[in-house]
Order: structure tokens, then C-alpha cells, then sequence
């Protein structure tokens, strides 16, 4: 199946200058505006994702290759300096599938919750691990993951050119920027993991086709929302993409779990037992 592990120009005629709340006017100087944005905004997205800033978040992902589909929620907060960390993955489809981790604060062990469906992987519902991803950035954490890979492929189909379709000043001092996406920068960004049965199917002029990503920054610049959506199509199959991220709130320390009882974690102490761990819950998955 499935598994996720979350920009120019249109030719521009006329000429003018950018109005809150109005598509900036067509024109080399609006050409020039456009990607002046992308570019600052990409670059500014990327220091944020160093600063480990105070947030709650919801990520739904649906995606589907013909009858096969992932449809999963990936509820996140980040708390604090240095940050406590939650991510909830439940899937849409199954009650029983989820996956929920953990990391307090500032310590070096984090905690995986499983759900019913990976019940069989240890004797209690919590297991705990070392904590190995202090020296990353929030593109490492699962909160943050998808986001940066959809930031990923913008820019990776900026750099291809063609992509960037508009930069829009909103009235209250916000921004929206539009590009589209190439299946192509998608896969190679790895914004979702196709099985190679799946990629295979893929010809270049699917990989050709894009999806319409909306990316909106607050009036300080902050990220509160990134949108892909599309369907392509060729070679009898049909792809449809559908990946939201947004602000969901204030968050707080209600928002996080206590840490679990000991006589509810089994503990995996070394990087043996959390790979042999990993590799049994990919065969559940692969199934």
C-alpha cells in the first residue's frame, strides 16, 4: 500500500504594483514580485524550521493510487524550550491503527503508544526508546515532517521553473503563494513513499502532471497553512492527492500526556532491539 513516514511563471503582460488584498497584476514587474516572494518566503520558512517555536498543528493526508488509499490524521504539539513533542497518526479508515509518540521534554528517552493493530509488537502499550534526534531540526520530527517535504517539493519545482503561479497580499497583511507541483518533485522530495508496484506505473507524462499547492503566511510571516490537492492521470491508473496542514490552536501543557507508568512501557534499550522493532511493525503495515 501506502505509506508517508509533510514555483513560476505563467507569461505576465502587463505591468503595475501589488494591492492588499488583489493577485499581484500581470507584467515583468509582477513576474519579478512573484518570485521575489517565493524565494524570500522559501528562505524564511526554512530559519523557522530551525527555531523549535511553540505550536499545535493538524496534518490529514489522503491519497489514492486507483482502490489502494492512506487516509491518516497526524495531530502535533510542540511545547516549550526545549520543546516537549507529541504527534498523534491515527488512520481514517481503521480505528485500531495509530501510533502515538511522545518526548518529554528534554529527555533522552521518547515513547511510542500503539494502537490495537500493533499490539502484538510488545506486552504493554508503550514502549520506550533513546532519543537520537536532539541534534535535528523539526523536519526530523514527525509533526513537521510532511510540511517540510510539501515545502520541499515547491522548491524543488521552482528550480525546475514554470511552477510559480501567484503571490496574493491579503487585506489583513497575510500572504498566499500558489504553485504547482509535478509528480515528478513530488516523489523526489519522497512526500509520500510509494511502493515500487505503485512507482512503476508512473510514465513521464504523469510525472509531467502537477498538483495545485497553497502555501498561507500570517502578516509576521509564520506559516499557518500549506494545501496540495490534484488528481493525474495517464496509463490506465488515476493518482489523487489530498495533504492539509494547518494551525489548530493554542496549545498547552493539557495537550500533553503524562509519562507512562513503567509497568505500562517496554523498554528498548539499544538501537538492535528498535530496529528488529521497526522492521516487525513494516511487516504489519506491509500487510
Amino acid at each position: 500500500m501506502l505509506a508517508t513516514a509533510g514555483l513560476l511563471a505563467t507569461t505576465l503582460t502587463a505591468c503595475g504594483s501589488a494591492v492588499a488584498g488583489t493577485p499581484v497584476p500581470n507584467g515583468e514587474d509582477a513576474a519579478t514580485y512573484v518570485s521575489a516572494k517565493f524565494d524570500d518566503t522559501l528562505e524564511g520558512l526554512s530559519d523557522q524550521l530551525n527555531q523549535n517555536e511553540t505550536r499545535k498543528t493538524r496534518t490529514d493526508t489522503v491519497v489514492r493510487f486507483d482502490e489502494k488509499r492512506i487516509n491518516q490524521t497526524i495531530s502535533a504539539v510542540q511545547l516549550g524550550h526545549p520543546p516537549a513533542r507529541l504527534s498523534r497518526n491515527h488512520s481514517n479508515i481503521r480505528s485500531d491503527e495509530y501510533l502515538d509518540s511522545f518526548h518529554p521534554a528534554d529527555s533522552p528517552v521518547e515513547y511510542l503508544q500503539l494502537g490495537p493493530l500493533y499490539a502484538g509488537l510488545a506486552p504493554t502499550p508503550w514502549v520506550q526508546m533513546p532519543y537520537t534526534a536532539g541534534q535535528y531540526n523539526e523536519c526530523y520530527w514527525e509533526g513537521m515532517q510532511s510540511v517540510c517535504k510539501l515545502l520541499g517539493s515547491m522548491q524543488t519545482a521552482v528550480e525546475a521553473g514554470r511552477a510559480m503561479q501567484s503571490a496574493n497580499s491579503k487585506p489583513d497583511g497575510s500572504l498566499e503563494l500558489v504553485a504547482n507541483v509535478s509528480l515528478s518533485a513530488f516523489i523526489e522530495q519522497d512526500v509520500v513513499t510509494f511502493p515500487a508496484t505503485i512507482e512503476n506505473e508512473f510514465t513521464a507524462d504523469m510525472k509531467a502532471q502537477t498538483f495545485r499547492t497553497r502555501v498561507t503566511l500570517d502578516p509576521r510571516g509564520k506559516l499557518t497553512e500549506i494545501q496540495m490537492q490534484g488528481k493525474i492521470t495517464g496509463n490506465g491508473h488515476e493518482l489523487e492527492v489530498d495533504i492539509h496542514y494547518r494551525l489548530d490552536g493554542t496549545p498547552s501543557e493539557n495537550d500533553l500526556p503524562k509519562v507512562p507508568d513503567p509497568s505500562q512501557v517496554t523498554v528498548l534499550s539499544n538501537s538492535a532491539a528498535v530496529n528488529d522493532f521497526y522492521a516487525r511493525m513494516g511487516e504489519i503495515q506491509g500487510g
